[in-house]
C-alpha cells in the first residue's frame, strides 16, 4: 500500500495559521477537529478535495451546514473516528463512548481540550492534535502530521506552531 500522510488540526477559532498550509502542502488528507470558528481556515484544503472535518461547539450554523459532529471511515482499512468533544481514555464523553462502542475505531481523533496528546489507550491510537489557534489557554499553537502505510500508522510528529500569544503578520 502507497504512503499516505495526513495533517491533522483543530481549535483554530477563525484564524489559519499560514504556516499550517506550508506544513501541510505535501498531505493526502487534512482533518479538522472541530471549533473551525470560520470556513476560511479549512479552504485551502477544500478546494483541493482534501479536508474531512467536524464541527466544534464554538462552530455555528454556517459551519454545521458544512461538516457533521463525527466522522467515521478507514485510512488503507484503518477505522479512524473524528469527534470534537471526546474526552480522553477511561472518562471519555458519553458520546464517544457510545461511537467506540458501535463503530471500534482504531483511531480516535479529537479537539477542545487545547492539549496535543497522542497515546495507545485499550486498543485506540488517541490523537488530539492539541490547538492550532491563538484563543484559549494553551501556551504553544499545535498540530500533527500522522503517516499511514501497509494499513496501519507508522509515524506521528507534533508540529510546534509558535507561541498563542506571538504577535502574528495578519493582525
Amino acid at each position: 500500500m502507497e504512503r499516505v500522510e495526513i495533517g491533522i488540526f483543530s481549535d483554530t477559532h477563525g484564524w489559519l495559521d499560514p504556516d499550517l498550509i506550508t506544513d501541510f502542502k505535501d498531505c493526502t488528507q487534512v482533518w479538522h477537529a472541530g471549533d473551525l470558528g470560520a470556513i476560511s481556515v479549512v479552504e485551502p484544503w477544500m478546494k483541493l478535495n482534501k479536508l474531512r472535518a467536524v464541527y466544534g461547539n464554538i462552530d455555528g450554523t454556517e459551519i454545521r451546514q458544512y461538516f457533521p459532529e463525527f466522522q467515521f471511515f478507514d485510512v488503507q482499512g484503518f477505522p479512524v473516528l473524528i469527534l470534537h468533544i471526546a474526552g480522553k481514555y477511561p472518562g471519555y464523553s458519553p458520546l464517544a463512548r457510545k461511537l467506540i462502542r458501535e463503530l471500534k475505531p482504531r483511531m480516535l481523533v479529537c479537539g477542545h481540550s487545547h492539549i496535543c496528546r497522542v497515546v495507545k489507550e485499550d486498543g485506540i491510537l488517541y490523537t488530539n492534535p492539541g490547538a492550532a489557534g491563538r484563543h484559549g489557554f494553551h501556551k504553544m499553537r499545535t498540530a500533527l502530521k500522522i503517516v499511514f502505510q501497509g494499513g496501519k500508522p507508522v509515524q506521528v510528529k507534533v508540529l510546534e506552531l509558535g507561541s498563542r500569544s506571538e504577535r502574528l503578520t495578519d493582525e
